[in-house]
């Protein structure tokens, strides 16, 4: 990557390698827990005999722990440091992974989701600490590059995750499918939901130590101190300063519908692949097996995607990427919508490639120029994660219509992406226009 030559690693003659491997590392650990998390929308559903929308409820209490805690952990970050955070967030993840134990024991869906919200608000702390500490290792020119070049491990992370739902969980539930276990009795299905929880939890149990093992490493580990001079916490003066910002507020809205275009796309490509292939005769489980299959060379061409738009952000202005990306996405939204069968999940799988460059590009542009005020700014962008919990439920109350209009109801349900993707094409063009004025 000829890190060195470019110096996106130095500022004023000091290295920031170390600290940016490290710090990077968190991006996969948290790509890991959001991705092996998605394919759990469709799991509770079955193990607990929900329908989509309840099983959604995942989601809802996954990224509203980011909300909930994105703000209180920028304070803290203020108050301390940007390492302190990501030591916090790293003892909350341990925590909400460890605590599917316990959660299992009770047989019962909602401590889970009290579980998954402990997790998330570790990770509130990693993501609110990372990216803007990233942005603070080297110089401002070669800022949103370098949180681009963060994010790539990001995906990976992610693969990790979507491999291990599929192969150690999704593939090793009971075969009985949704239809069979509401036949059940309660005594047989108590064993089967049981059964079904000790596979679901060990990848949570396992990821819960590795976090603690990484934990100890950046605890032990130098990290530098040159974006943490600043410990007065003045919350209500620096938010009303920063929400004036024009392309900072307008970034927070714009990261509100990526999350959430993100997520419906990345959880309900589930649904609509095993409708698909069921269709064509095959049962439930290996329909979405298979679908996850999908789901993971979405994620391939996400990665894939990411590094090559990094290289193009060296030649091509950052907003005209993300609305030329936006548009090409919109389009292939459409397919998903109108083109039934395996070549709507084509389109949807190719929508992967459009996103790769939308969180940390818009992520950076919002940032620019804020300063020490990044701190609180990346608490916004992190709360705005909120999308990521409040549109999937939209769109699982649409897709347990079943039809609409005589049209499968999980096709038309990404209207939603659709118009995420219009409003991310609005954001894209504007910043285009502000930085070629």
């Amino acid at each position: 990557m000829h890190l060195k030559h470019d110096h996106i690693l130095h500022k004023d003659g000091v290295s920031y390698l170390v600290p940016f491997i490290l710090v990077t590392s968190c991006f996969a650990l948290w790509g890991f827990a959001n991705d092996i998390t998605n394919p759990m929308v469709k799991a509770f559903s079955k193990i607990f005999r929900m329908s989509v929308t309840d099983g959604a409820l995942v989601q809802v209490a996954f990224y509203g722990g980011y909300f909930a805690m994105a703000f209180p952990a920028a304070m803290f970050i203020r108050k301390y440091s940007y390492k302190a955070g990501v030591l916090m967030g790293l003892g909350l993840y341990a925590l909400g992974a460890l605590l599917f134990l316990p959660a299992s024991w009770t047989g019962m869906y909602y401590p889970f989701l009290f579980a998954y919200f402990i997790l998330t608000c570790g990770l509130s702390f990693l993501e609110t600490s990372c990216n803007p500490y990233i942005l603070s290792m080297g110089s401002e020119e070669t800022a949103t590059r370098r949180l681009n070049m963060a994010q790539c491990f990001n995906p990976l992370g992610s693969l990790c995750g979507m491999f291990v739902a599929m192969n150690f969980i999704q593939a090793k539930l009971h075969p009985a499918s949704t239809e069979d276990r509401a036949q059940l009795s309660d005594a047989d299905f108590a064993a089967i939901r049981d059964a079904d929880l000790s596979v679901l939890i060990t990848p949570y149990l396992i990821i819960g130590a590795v976090i603690a093992v990484m934990f100890a490493v950046i605890y032990f580990a130098k990290m530098p101190h040159n974006a943490d001079k600043n410990h007065d916490v003045h919350p209500l003066a620096t938010l009303k300063r920063i929400v004036s910002i024009h392309h900072y507020r307008e970034g927070v809205i714009a990261q509100f519908f990526y999350v959430g275009v993100q997520i419906m796309c990345w959880t309900f490509i589930i649904q609509y692949g095993t409708r698909v292939f069921m269709e064509e005769g095959m049962a439930e489980r290996e329909a979405e097996v298979l679908s996850q299959q999908y789901n993971i060379i979405a994620m391939i061409i996400f990665v894939s995607s990411r590094f090559i738009c990094t290289y193009f952000l060296k030649y091509i202005n950052a907003g005209r990427l993300l609305a030329s990306l936006a548009t090409l996405g919109l389009l292939l939204t459409l397919g998903v919508i109108f083109i039934d069968g395996r070549w709507g999940l084509y389109c949807l799988v190719a929508i992967s490639g459009c996103m790769s460059l939308m969180f940390p590009t818009i992520y950076g542009v919002a940032l620019q120029g804020l300063g020490d005020d990044a701190k609180f700014g990346a608490a916004g962008l992190i709360m705005a994660i909120l999308g990521g919990s409040v549109l999937p439920p939209l769109q699982a109350s649409i897709i347990d219509q079943q039809t609409i209009f005589g049209w499968p109801a999980v096709n038309v349900s990404f209207i939603l992406p659709l118009l995420c993707f219009l409003v991310i094409i609005i954001y894209g063009y504007r910043t285009y226009i502000r930085t070629n004025a």
